[in-house]
């Protein structure tokens, strides 16, 4: 893996930011003197996929609001992020539309009283289909990683899934894990 690889955390993205301002990952990205910036390509109601299904806890069909994102690193691209909630949730919200979100979506969520206790999180590793080479900028032989995330409220009901695709020569993902 070269030394420039980007290493991941997913704790940052699971807080609402402190004061509502600005995005996490651009916060993220200048700290480590790197430039974080990101395009929403779509956004809107759509029926759950099996896999969003899954892990929101809903039927095959279900409607679900989508936010479909580019992350570029230094104008690379270097993740496609698609979040998930359910309709009950976010239909009719900003969630719902691709402006911006002042603090992000976890901060809209928690206003609307949902509030993020536990992350479930899968990674696996395959090849990328033609559209993810595209607009990730890889080649054919180069490898993704595919995060999939469900992150369940105090009550054990899942408020948001993310499905994030990155090229896997560039990302390093770490996991830091507090005993209780």
């Amino acid at each position: 893996m070269p030394g420039d690889a980007w290493i991941s955390t997913s704790m940052p993205y699971l807080q609402p930011v402190v004061g509502g301002q600005g995005d996490v990952w651009g916060q993220e990205a200048a700290a480590r003197g790197r430039r974080g910036t990101q395009r929403i390509v779509g956004a809107g109601e759509v029926p759950a996929s099996d896999v969003v299904a899954r892990l929101l806890g809903l039927a095959e069909g279900d409607q679900v609001v989508v936010r479909r994102r580019i992350m570029y690193l230094d104008e690379q691209p270097c993740e496609l992020t698609d979040s998930y909630y359910p309709a009950r949730i976010a239909a009719g919200t900003a969630l719902a539309g691709t402006a911006k979100i002042r603090g992000g979506a976890v901060a809209l969520l928690a206003e609307l009283g949902y509030v993020g206790r536990r992350v479930r999180e899968d990674v696996t590793a395959r090849m990328p289909d033609e559209e993810e080479r595209g607009l990730l900028r890889t080649g054919v032989d180069e490898p993704v990683l595919r995060l999939e995330r469900a992150i369940l409220d105090g009550g054990q009901r899942a408020i948001q899934a993310d499905l994030i695709t990155m090229p896997a020569h560039r990302q390093r993902l770490r996991y830091e894990l507090t005993m209780g």
